[in-house]
């Protein structure tokens, strides 16, 4: 993918949502009677800006990654006499916290909506039901007790009704103490308890590793899904399967003169090869059989290493009505959806951050600026959907982030009017300089984490031979 496609769409991205955030500063501010010098969309040399009726400059800045609302504030210089009631010192605190706190809920907020209008433009949820496939021998899943075909009931007493709540759950459970209790429906239709245990903390910590695997590979299971034929449902023009001939329809039988019964056996073959491998790709098209030989292409795998690519997508199969769990919406019970996946989303990153903090999940999680810019760009090649399902985690990150009591963040910011509220008086500059120092520190170190993990997901494959 073209990297100037992944910048555009990473800088879209960070542009709304920073505006959206500065906004709900600015929008609270005004509405508790501060005064607002300027609210800027972007950074540097302006582009426009014109000064508005009620004194505020509105501008748009040459660098759109962000924006800023600056607020009167006799810390930073003079303030007329008639104006220092509107001075951001001057206001109770209680109403500082409230334009603090403005800009991560706007962020949660527009998440929200955007995730209401996503529902209520479906009209309908469809989710599948959690019934297990293939369990690997001898893996957490086998040794528990997990059978194929078991349909998971609760995770430590909670209802599961959806793989999405048994992955929210299993995150939830596997990370906190490392044992999940479930409750299953066997392909019998008897009910059995079985127990998800991973003892050991580095075991766990690979379980949210994304440079390792999956979740459900570490534990050594799947979900049910129907067989998928090997049959081409669209041959990409440019890939190596179309060069070499293959078009949509054509049945594949054999890889290297080993049989295909279905699609999954051509994946586990050109996943398991590298780029640049020879593969004898046996095909029928209408009753005539063909054998070509094919050189690989080059893909990220699910690790981030490159691995073979054939460029043939599979027909579109769809589940039996018995596996999916349908959800009709209207206008209230759409928001209400929005509202709940907003808030499990947030509470779930609220958990795993915590338990970053305590060991219990790998750093190797934390994103920066190019993985983002590079799910920005695939989410949006994807289609209008997938993009809007992208600024909705990225929105709420940021609304959850913004939170975190770190001084040069808007947590830290609420921490110090707690503290001069409770007092009576504000911080000492000197505590409120110190505090920043270490804010800004902490920023630093996470920010410095997270574009190392960028690094290593691009360059780990070219340091793993792959």
């Amino acid at each position: 993918m073209n990297i100037a496609w992944y910048l555009l769409w990473f800088i879209v991205a960070v542009s709304l949502l920073v505006t959206v955030h500065e906004f709900g500063h600015f929008w609270v501010a005004r509405r508790l009677g501060f005064k607002v010098l300027r609210f800027s969309v972007g950074f540097g040399k302006p582009l426009f800006e014109r000064q508005g009726a009620d004194g505020t400059v509105y501008a748009v800045a040459m660098l759109p990654l962000g924006g800023y609302v600056k607020l009167l504030d006799e810390r930073e210089g003079p303030v007329p006499t008639a104006e220092l009631s509107r001075s951001f010192t001057r206001k109770p605190p209680w109403q500082r916290i409230l334009v603090l706190l403005a800009g991560p809920a706007f962020n949660i907020i527009f998440a929200i909506l955007v995730l209401w209008g996503m529902f209520l433009s479906k009209g309908t949820i469809e989710e599948p039901r959690p019934v297990v496939g293939d369990v690997v021998a001898e893996s957490v899943a086998s040794r528990g007790g997990l059978h194929s075909e078991d349909l998971i009931r609760t995770i430590d007493g909670v209802e599961t009704n959806t793989r999405r709540d048994v992955l929210f759950a299993l995150l939830d459970s596997l990370t906190a103490n490392g044992r999940a209790a479930l409750t299953v429906k066997g392909k019998g239709g008897e009910t059995r308890n079985v127990a998800l245990e991973v003892g050991d903390s580095a075991a766990r910590r690979k379980l949210t590793d994304t440079k390792s695997g999956a979740l459900f590979t570490g534990l050594g299971f799947e979900f049910w899904e129907p067989t998928i034929p090997a049959i081409a449902g669209k041959v990409d023009p440019e890939s190596p399967a179309a060069k070499a001939g293959l078009q949509k329809g054509d049945r594949i039988i054999a890889l290297n003169g080993k049989p295909t019964g279905d699609f999954l056996a051509v994946y586990k073959v050109t996943s398991a090869s590298r780029p640049g491998e020879e593969l004898n790709v046996t095909y029928v098209r209408g009753t005539e059989e063909r054998t070509v030989r094919v050189k690989l292409g080059s893909r990220k795998g699910p690790n981030g290493k490159e691995i073979g690519l054939l460029g043939v997508l599979p027909v579109e199969v769809q589940l039996p009505e018995s596996m999916i769990v349908r959800t009709q919406l209207n206008v209230g019970t759409a928001f209400t959806a929005a509202a709940a996946e907003a808030w499990d989303m947030t509470l779930l990153q609220v958990r795993l951050v915590s338990r970053m903090l305590t060991g219990n999940v790998s750093l190797k999680n934390l994103s920066g600026p190019l993985s983002i810019a590079e799910f920005a760009g695939e989410s949006a090649s994807d289609g209008a959907m997938s993009f809007m399902n992208f600024l909705v985690l990225i929105s709420l990150s940021l609304g959850f982030l913004n939170l975190l009591p770190i001084p040069i963040l808007d947590g830290g910011q609420v921490v110090f009017q707690l503290v001069e509220w409770l007092k009576g008086s504000p911080l000492s500059e000197r505590a409120q300089v110190f505090g920043q120092q270490i804010g800004i520190a902490l920023l630093i170190l996470m920010m410095g984490v997270a574009l190392f993990n960028d690094v290593v997901r691009q360059i780990g494959p070219t340091l793993s031979g792959q």
